[in-house]
């Protein structure tokens, strides 16, 4: 026992000062380095499905190849590659949509730092080039699964981002924090509610699904405070939820309604942002927004509340369902009805 001992203390004294750091540092050098590699490995295998795909194409458009000639080359493959996998017809055909999609410089792409299975969610749930490189630059950015990627297009998550009415414009003079902050509508499927509840029954759901509930807000929220009890005076107040945006590095203060938007609820969440700006923002901190979630609004009303507010507020509604396939078209029409009605109201200043 007493040898070991000695050992053990002349092993320990052998190590460096400075060896836990060098260590700290070798390892994540040696992750970094797996990393590029697997990316690499990924980028040449993306590359060589887009060529097959290419080829394909080709051979469509000069010599009239159909799908017969793609499953006999399909089973030609395999033969003559036993070992590799992603080489069935079904892949071949995935192969030539991608080469339709992205026809130059894919490797330029973001879609090229993605799985091939991100690659066929991007290629079977979306039309357009334009919308597919919208999402495969937020996954890449984001680090996004393939689940979060494709529950993100159902929930069609490009037309609801930045659609929220705010006056952040106005108040902050910042074009882009809705477009980067805000949804319109959020999407509350993941509850599994089928009525309306009450506020306290609501706000447990989501504590409950916290995760689910982060992930729908957006990157880089944390919650900070539920139920946050104040006192202003001698009177005592109660914020509903309090958040943190690490990618902003502010403050979200959100209030949770049940029924319909109504002016005074934007007063009320006026009051415990401009409590949070005094008591929780740090001097590096960006300003305190708040955001009103309800169950629905009145656009005109709106924003009208918001010309009247002087802190910086959004104001979003929030669906037990998954979203309408005519969403799209009626976010578009609440964005034109929106500006018409500030033109008014500066018109009527």
């Amino acid at each position: 026992m007493a040898v070991e001992r000695v050992a053990r203390g002349r092993k320990a004294a052998d190590v460096p000062a400075d060896y836990a750091v060098v260590f700290a540092e070798l390892k994540e050098t040696v992750r970094s380095a797996r990393l590029r590699a697997h990316r690499s490995v990924n980028t040449e295998l993306l590359g060589l499905y887009w060529t097959i795909g290419q080829t394909l194409v080709e051979r469509r458009q000069q010599d009239g190849w159909g799908a017969k000639v793609v499953d006999r080359l399909a089973g030609d493959l395999r033969a003559e590659f036993p070992d590799m996998t992603g080489l069935s017809s079904r892949s071949l055909v995935y192969m030539q949509t991608m080469a339709k999609t992205w026809p130059v410089a894919f490797t330029q792409q973001a879609a090229a730092q993605l799985p091939w299975g991100h690659i066929m969610v991007l290629l079977d749930r979306l039309d357009d080039t334009e919308t597919r490189d919208w999402y495969a630059d937020r996954a890449v950015a984001n680090g996004w699964s393939r689940a979060v990627l494709l529950n993100q297009i159902k929930s069609k998550l490009h037309v609801r981002i930045g659609a929220a009415p705010t006056n952040f414009v106005e108040v902050l003079g910042d074009s882009d924090l809705d477009l980067q902050l805000v949804k319109d509508p959020y999407n509350f499927e993941f509850l599994g509610l089928t009525e309306r509840v009450d506020e306290r029954i609501l706000e447990q759901r989501l504590m409950d699904r916290i995760q689910e509930f982060l992930l729908e807000l957006g990157e880089g929220w944390s919650l900070y405070a539920r139920q946050r009890r104040f006192t202003v005076g001698s009177k005592d107040f109660i914020a509903d939820l309090i958040f943190f945006n690490v990618e902003h590095r502010r403050f979200v203060v959100c209030e949770l309604k049940v029924d319909e938007f109504d002016p005074a609820y934007l007063g009320q969440l006026q009051f415990y942002v401009e409590w949070a700006e005094r008591h929780l923002r740090k001097p590096d901190h960006q300003p305190t927004v708040g955001i009103l979630l309800v169950a629905s609004k009145d656009e005109v009303v709106v924003r009208y509340a918001l010309a009247a507010s002087t802190s910086p507020l959004a104001v979003a509604t929030y669906t037990f369902d998954a979203l309408p396939v005519a969403t799209k078209r009626e976010l578009k029409s609440t964005k034109q009805l929106s500006s018409a009605v500030q033109r008014t109201h500066e018109a009527d200043g």
